[in-house]
């Protein structure tokens, strides 16, 4: 029964898919659902992001405010948009960490018996996430607002910086996806996930301008996708240029969706 079940249906499944309009789309967000889903039902897996934000804000704007800015709600005008795209980063990491886990599950086994495209497993997966981003956001803008951070444009600005950040970490998930597709452990994919993280991230004017830090670390910026966003970010939301951070962010976001997407499909093809 089982031999009926997968091996004769999975040559066929994007075929079928795409004799349907917006078959691919329709699964992809029907598998979407089920991941959110799933995350509403174990609300535990939504603790980071809860935490994190409320962590890293106090942290770095009383230890670091007073130190730089002179005071700490200063330094929150330019720290909260950064931190916003660092987080959504971070939160992007359990992407591939679900990923991973579904797949040693078995669960992917039962999508292949199915008439649905083989991408829409992938493309789900990274779609039912962007609650982690969501709630993220909220927490660190309205724990931010408590300690005196204020959006010094309008809302429809603050929105698109909001969604600029989550472009950002919907496009590193798919690196991640990747990494899922092609380790065997989940536990092994969350660790290479924080170390190539960690660098986009931290190696950024997030917490210090860029003229105090050494050439090497400048030149890394001058290519860190995360520094365009995290200026785009700063400009929409308190004032700033936006059109260069916010062209070169979109770039990078279309780019790594090009090359790290097809790699994660393929991937995920080759291990089901």
């Amino acid at each position: 029964m089982t031999a009926v079940l997968t091996a004769p249906a999975a040559p066929g499944l994007d075929a079928a898919a795409v004799k349907r309009p917006f078959a691919l789309a329709r699964h992809s967000l029907a598998l979407a659902w089920r991941n959110l889903v799933k995350t509403m039902r174990n609300p535990e897996q939504l603790l980071d992001v809860t935490l994190q934000p409320i962590i890293f804000t106090a942290m770095f704007g009383f230890l670091l405010g007073g130190a730089l800015a002179g005071d700490t709600a200063a330094y929150l005008q330019t720290l909260v948009p950064a931190l916003m795209v660092m987080l959504t980063l971070f939160a992007s990491i359990q992407s591939g960490t679900n990923f991973s886990t579904d797949l040693k599950s078995g669960l992917f086994d039962r999508f292949r018996s199915m008439p649905i495209g083989r991408s829409a497993p992938l493309i789900g997966a990274v779609l039912g996430d962007a609650i982690r981003y969501v709630v993220t956001i909220v927490v660190l803008l309205g724990f931010s607002y408590l300690l005196g951070f204020r959006i010094e444009t309008d809302p429809a600005r603050a929105l698109a910086a909001c969604l600029l950040a989550i472009g950002l970490g919907f496009a590193l998930s798919w690196v991640f996806l990747l990494l899922g597709a092609v380790m065997k452990e989940p536990g092994s994919v969350q660790g290479i996930a924080f170390i190539v993280t960690f660098p986009l991230t931290f190696g950024t004017n997030m917490l210090t301008p860029t003229a105090s830090m050494p050439g090497w670390l400048q030149a890394w910026m001058d290519v860190n996708p995360s520094v365009y966003a995290m200026d785009a970010a700063r400009g929409l939301m308190v004032g700033g240029p936006v059109a260069t951070p916010v062209a070169v962010t979109l770039a990078w976001i279309a780019g790594i969706i090009a090359v790290f997407a097809p790699l994660a499909v393929a991937a995920y093809r080759r291990r089901t």
